[in-house]
């Protein structure tokens, strides 16, 4: 690594701050670059959901570390927390610590990384030379920044699956895209005008849908002639229901019953096996058209198909990815969604997660390309693996752990990922009495809304 340059960190999210975190306690120079107002912009989004998880598994070492002097006041490490919470309790505090505030740009986008005076097909010296990180200002003002070595951890929050099939957009999805709203809006809060009183179609089965599915139908009995449709591809949404009582974590459980009853009761519309083809919008409405030429019509489309990383920022450097889940290589077969669930993957470290390009690397969600069996606690594990490596620390950085839940991650038969927000259920006011207070919760992340990364949209 390049020495006396700062090491770029991008995306001031959880896993971005707690790599910036471990870099300091390794005397490095961490320098964020956050394309959003403030930390943890992505999550603010979605800061009406809240979380399987407790907060002792939201918590980075690191980072708490940092927030004990301060005086911070640390959570009920059992309580589940909002996405609101996450940033209010934690990641604003974290943010406003004088050694990160004053290396975090917020509004600073990056818009390509690369090597100094180097595109990707020259080698010479290239493990030699600094990086050069191009980011853009919100006043559009564009400036290069040369660092030692780059940590990605900007998510993939920026970019939604398409609604169609195949992998790509339906046609006339893109000139439909006022119709359609973010993946996890808050339609009982600040979004509540787009979607009371109006035909509102769902499209995906995870648990991003049935959050979104479940707060529709609160807001219908407040605002009559509110619609729910609801559209999965496969033949049923069982898989969406999950085990009921019966589920192993009683969260999910509840979720899955509760958006059983619905569907059911006729409060949600529910059409299968619709795989969309195309959008057409008009002033009175969408048309929804599925590849067996069935239509549905709505006001507004929301799309819980999952997301994908952004790698066109990676153009110019020398990346080794998996071709089905884009993640590092060595890690693709390891989380593959056909052939594993969260609880199957092994803890890896910056070995794993290395590429071509030294002193590179992609962590956090977008670490795992289109798979969605990530786990928070799984970024932070990485982090502190990276900062070692970085550091010169070899054997810190090859000696991973991770513990999780005696309950496990997530279970295959559920037809949910591991990074999806639970619903707050209206049992789960009071922690001490609610569903979720045993057995141990699953790990959560960011949402995706995808079933293990194939088949639940």
């Amino acid at each position: 690594m390049v020495e006396n340059l700062p090491v770029a960190v991008i995306g001031a999210g959880p896993v971005g701050l707690a790599a910036a975190a471990h870099l300091l306690e390794r005397g490095l120079d961490p320098m964020i670059f956050e394309s959003g107002t403030s930390a943890g912009a992505a999550i603010d989004q979605w800061r009406h959901i809240r979380l399987f998880s407790p907060w002792r598994f939201n918590l980075d070492a690191a980072a708490v570390r940092l927030l004990e002097p301060t005086g911070w006041e640390p959570p009920r490490l059992t309580a589940l927390p909002y996405g609101g919470e996450l940033i209010d309790k934690y990641l604003a505090p974290l943010a406003a610590i004088p050694a990160i505030a004053s290396r975090l740009q917020t509004g600073a986008k990056v818009l390509a990384v690369t090597r100094r005076g180097l595109d990707k097909t020259q080698g010479r010296k290239r493990d030699m030379t600094p990086f050069v990180v191009r980011v853009q200002d919100t006043a559009g003002e564009v400036r290069d920044v040369t660092v030692s070595a780059v940590i990605d951890a900007s998510g993939t929050w920026s970019r939604p699956n398409p609604l169609g099939t195949s992998g790509l957009p339906a046609i006339g999805e893109e000139r439909a895209a006022d119709r359609i709203s973010s993946s996890l809006p808050d339609v009982s809060g600040r979004d509540r005008h787009s979607f009371a009183g109006g035909r509102v179609l769902v499209v995906g089965a995870g648990h991003s849908a049935a959050n979104t599915l479940i707060n529709l139908a609160e807001l219908a009995k407040e605002a009559p002639g509110t619609r729910i449709l609801w559209a999965v591809r496969g033949g049923s949404a069982e898989k969406s229901y999950g085990g009921g009582d019966a589920d192993g974590l009683p969260a999910r459980g509840q979720l899955g019953s509760r958006l059983r009853r619905l569907v059911e009761a006729g409060t949600i519309e529910l059409h299968t096996d619709f795989g969309i083809s195309s959008l057409a919008d008009s002033e009175h409405g969408v048309t929804v058209t599925s590849g067996d030429g069935r239509t549905l019509v709505a006001d507004v489309v929301v799309p819980c198909t999952g997301f994908r990383p952004d790698l066109d920022m990676l153009l110019e450097l020398r990346l080794d990815l998996d071709p089905a889940v884009e993640a590092p290589t060595e890690l693709g077969p390891l989380i593959d969604p056909e052939f594993h669930s969260c609880g199957t993957v092994p803890p890896h470290g910056a070995r794993v997660l290395a590429h071509p390009e030294k002193d590179f690397y992609i962590v956090g969600m977008k670490s795992y390309g289109r798979a969605p069996t990530f786990l928070l606690a799984t970024g932070y594990e990485q982090v502190r693996s990276v900062a070692a490596a970085l550091a010169g620390d070899r054997a810190a950085a090859d000696t991973v752990h991770l513990e999780l839940p005696e309950t496990g991650v997530c279970s295959s038969d559920a037809g949910t990922s591991c990074d999806v927000p639970a619903v707050a259920l209206a049992s789960a006011e009071d922690d001490s009495s609610s569903c979720c207070s045993a057995p141990e919760p699953v790990l959560i992340g960011i949402p995706t809304g995808l079933a293990h990364g194939r088949s639940g949209v």
